[in-house]
């Protein structure tokens, strides 16, 4: 059997389960979700999922080496902003 045959499908998570995946409330990441500020989701009928990849994803723009340290990204706090960032402008939602 080939190894490509054996792979599992991707593994989605639904809101409590990325909320505990990423340290926050589930309340929290339904506030990213509503202001276009989180990680990049999936409708299932009237479920939200989330890919794993996309979490990891949104998590890593926050990473920093330092307190000087620009990063590569910003996390958005979970409020209305004026404008959204340049990292998530134009990328499709799921």
């Amino acid at each position: 059997m080939s190894a490509a045959g054996t792979e599992l499908p991707p593994r989605y998570l639904r809101t409590p389960e990325a909320a505990r995946f990423l340290g926050l409330s589930s309340r929290t990441l339904e506030k990213h979700r509503t202001y276009g500020t989180g990680p990049r989701y999936s409708k299932l009928g009237g479920r939200v999922v989330y890919r794993l990849d996309d979490l990891q994803a949104w998590f890593d723009l926050g990473v920093k080496a330092s307190t000087s340290d620009p990063g590569v990204g910003k996390v958005l706090p979970a409020k209305r902003h004026a404008a959204i960032s340049p990292a998530f402008a134009g990328q499709p939602r799921r």
